[in-house]
């Protein structure tokens, strides 16, 4: 559906609306503009046109807004219509897999670190209790991150006084209260969970720095021991792919100096299929390069799939994370993104004398959304992501 097609798709809808007695308006519009969704929005294209009927028809332009929703939900070539801000009309097509793949990135890229975030939570304030522990208190500072990403607002206390080692080395907030809100312990005072107890470091884990010792203490779900201590603290800081922390920053720094490299070559990014046209989908060897294969359609299947579902399914990551104030989920779900992203990452730039095409542009516009999703959510687990590893 073109823009002149959805446009006129919308104005169908205001008619129909006022033809069945829904809406009165006297004079119609005689067109409705379509844009790219502003800041904020969502989708493939947005209209005001709520807003603008609204005053004339003497309904509130939110309320008018779900009416048209209502409406162009039933609508084909349309897959979705969401409503924001003071009645925008939010629309998303349906035109294939290649296009939902295209308004999957595009919405990575706008929203940049902060996709997955939401207001699911706004208006709730959630009390966190640590005891008096490295790990409880890296783990309580982890969530507090991720609630706050979904719009609660924590308040953090803790059996003491941080030590001042957390603060310095592993980046615990230093404003911790050591004062305890009623409620805490039996998890049954409003907006208090029961205190955060996860199974101790068997060992400080001050030494391994503030990247490698979170993940260390963040990485295992709460109720596994860390491995710290001994020749176990020396596979977080190794830089070799059994260490699951390297992949995912490493996975990271690639995307970074694919955007660099193609910008030397003179394109950059731009969402769209992943295969020249005509070509099947992308498909590998094992540790070579995506490549077509077949003569089906262009489609974003193939060994790509894996991970356009896993940074679609992002969101719902974030919120089961806030959920069960577990960042283990979190942290696993990054090292499957990395591990996905990382058989199409040689497919991205143009080989030899090669010149670039539509499907490295889209596979570099992939490549940085899922770049992207892995620094938001390192960022959320308080650590760094390195441009160059």
């Amino acid at each position: 559906m073109t823009p002149v097609e959805l446009s006129r798709t919308v104005l169908h809808a205001v008619r129909r609306a006022v033809d069945e007695g829904e809406l009165a308006v006297a004079v119609l519009p005689e067109r409705v503009v379509v844009a790219p969704p502003g800041p904020g929005g969502c989708g493939d294209y947005a209209t005001n046109v709520a807003l603008q009927l609204a005053r004339p028809a003497g309904q509130p332009a939110p309320a008018l807004a779900e009416l048209l929703r209502t409406r162009l939900l039933r609508t084909d070539g349309i897959s979705d219509v969401v409503v924001t801000g003071p009645g925008f009309l939010n629309i998303s097509l349906d035109d294939g897999a290649d296009a939902r793949l295209a308004r999957l990135v595009r919405d990575i890229l706008r929203a940049g670190l902060r996709y997955g975030h939401s207001d699911t939570l706004a208006g709730q304030t959630v009390e966190l209790h640590a005891a008096h522990d490295a790990r409880a208190v890296v783990l309580m500072d982890a969530v507090a991150r991720v609630l706050r990403s979904q719009g609660a607002r924590p308040n953090l206390t803790c059996a003491g006084p941080p030590e001042d080692a957390w603060v310095r080395i592993l980046g615990v907030p230093s404003d911790i209260s050591s004062d305890i809100p009623a409620g805490t312990g039996t998890g049954t005072g409003t907006g208090t969970d029961a205190p955060l107890r996860p199974v101790p470091a068997p060992a400080d884990p001050t030494p391994l720095g503030r990247d490698a010792a979170r993940w260390a203490l963040l990485h295992p779900a709460p109720h596994d021991r860390p491995h710290i201590g001994d020749s176990q603290s020396e596979q977080h800081l190794a830089q070799r792919e059994t260490n699951p922390l390297f992949r995912v920053r490493y996975a990271h720094a690639r995307t970074r100096a694919l955007l660099r490299n193609a910008a030397d070559l003179g394109f950059t990014p731009e969402p769209g299929p992943l295969t020249p046209e005509g070509d099947g989908p992308l498909t590998s060897d094992g540790d070579g390069p995506l490549t077509p294969e077949g003569d089906s359609p262009v489609t974003a299947d193939g060994d790509a799939q894996g991970l356009i579902q896993l940074l679609a399914d992002h969101p719902r990551v974030l919120a089961a994370t806030a959920a069960h104030r577990a960042p283990d989920r979190l942290a696993r779900h990054l090292v499957a993104v990395a591990d996905a992203l990382s058989p199409l990452l040689p497919s991205v730039l143009p080989l030899g004398d090669e010149k670039p095409s539509a499907a490295h542009r889209a596979r570099l516009a992939l490549a940085e959304a899922a770049g992207t999703v892995l620094a938001g959510g390192l960022s959320l687990l308080g650590i760094d992501a390195p441009e160059h590893l």
